[in-house]
């Protein structure tokens, strides 16, 4: 059985930084791709970041392109999520995707795909960025 599991989460002041992870067991490959969504309250999940295992292509909502970076460690199937100048207004619950096989498409740009692919979800981790 495949899990995720997150971790690095917390709370930090405007400005600061956190480093999240996700380790993955129960799947001996490389997953097809894997990604980080966020979820505040009230408001639907979304995408933050994420990256194809083949060509290590990588992909980031616009909100977050040059303060987050994503990569991976493929030999042990993990996923790192750098967050520099936080704000307030990345508050949320960040989850970890994967999904796993040999596939083609943007499996990981949304929830949705993620599902549709037979992904797997994380639990989540909160991060809390106060003014």
């Amino acid at each position: 059985q495949v899990q995720l599991v997150e971790s690095g989460g917390g709370s930090v002041q405007a400005g600061g930084s956190l480093r999240l992870s996700c380790s993955a067991s129960g799947y001996s490959y490389k997953f097809y791709c894997m990604g980080w969504f966020r979820q505040a309250p009230g408001n639907e999940r979304e995408r933050v970041a994420s990256i194809y295992t083949d060509d290590g292509t990588t992909n980031y909502y616009d909100f977050v392109k040059g303060r987050f970076t994503i990569s991976q460690d493929n030999a042990k199937n993990t996923l790192f999520l750098q967050m520099n100048s936080l704000k307030p207004e990345d508050t949320a619950m960040y989850y970890c995707a994967a999904v796993p096989g040999r596939r083609s498409g943007p499996s990981c740009a949304t929830p949705k795909g993620i599902e549709n692919a037979g992904g797997y979800w994380g639990q989540g981790t909160q991060v809390t960025v106060s003014s």
